[in-house]
């Protein structure tokens, strides 16, 4: 976790109703509980200590131009601006909310809009299933298997015990604990479910499903490695992560026909309209093609 800076140190304004932290820093620790996700957990107190280093004072003093000057000067890609943006925005909110500030400065500032680039990270199907062939070592290989063909997240992987798979007719299917603390079922396709009965030989039910050298489950930084040999193997850009293994299952299921919920309940997504994401991304027509240029 990152170091909160000793600027934390203010009070609650007087006059406000009970508040449930004593101080800055408790605050922000209360205000990074309510994420179940480590991943945003890391981003945004990476975000508050970079604020709350810059401006010197503690949250109770920082003025609305001071935020907005902030994130209007922050370098980086649109993300991550829009990044510092939410992640600032969610902190005061809080502040707010749980009688620690007056004011929420923050409810005037917008989220910048980010550029839509998952169009760019879409590999195609042969590139997709290239990388899975190309591999070598069984275990990876079934590893990325089951990232393209179930479209699971890194973390749902490394997550992966063999008490959560069953079988399912011919094939299979995996109990996938996912964000937000949501447990959803995933059928399998028969060759999905072949290459994990030959990886599994006979490994009991509370072993992680890929593991270690030092027999632990994998950690994402292992399966990130895994994934950029893989890439670099197929001749693939430098780019491709485990992510776009997902983004591909997504693509390719709704370009040979799968319907947009179906696609929504496997990738476990909040909403169809995240996965309608991907048919914005990548048309199946235009009206650029019915012009004579």
């Amino acid at each position: 976790m990152v170091s909160l800076p000793a600027v934390i140190t203010s009070e609650p304004e007087p006059g406000l109703p009970p508040a449930q932290a004593d101080d800055d820093a408790q605050m922000i620790r209360l205000w990074l509980a309510r994420s179940s996700s480590p991943n945003t957990r890391r981003n945004y107190e990476r975000e508050a200590c970079r604020f709350l280093a810059h401006v010197g004072k503690p949250l109770g003093s920082v003025r609305m131009s001071e935020l907005q000057d902030y994130i209007a000067a922050r370098p980086g890609s649109s993300a991550t601006v829009a990044l510092t943006a939410a992640a600032l925005k969610s902190l005061f909110t809080f502040a707010q909310e749980v009688g620690f500030l007056r004011f929420n400065i923050g409810a005037a500032v917008k989220v910048p809009p980010i550029k839509n680039t998952l169009a760019e990270r879409i590999m195609s199907e042969a590139d997709a299933l290239l990388m899975i062939r190309q591999e070598p070592v069984l275990r990876n290989r079934v590893l990325l298997t089951v990232l393209y063909g179930g479209g699971l997240r890194i973390s749902e992987v490394c997550g992966l015990r063999w008490r959560d798979l069953a079988a399912r007719d011919e094939a299979g299917q995996a109990t996938v604990f996912g964000k937000g603390g949501k447990t959803r079922a995933v059928l399998l396709s028969a060759a999905t479910w072949k290459v994990l009965a030959a990886l599994r030989g006979e490994a009991p039910a509370d072993q992680p499903v890929f593991r270690s050298r030092k027999g632990g489950a994998l950690d994402p930084s292992a399966v990130h490695r895994v994934v950029k040999a893989a890439a670099a193997r197929a001749g693939l850009p430098i780019e491709v992560s485990a992510h776009w293994l997902r983004h591909a299952h997504a693509s390719h299921s709704l370009d040979r026909g799968a319907p947009s919920h179906l696609v929504q309940a496997t990738l476990g997504h909040a909403s169809v309209a995240t996965t309608g994401r991907y048919l914005h991304a990548r048309p199946s027509e235009s009206s650029a093609r019915f012009l004579g240029v």
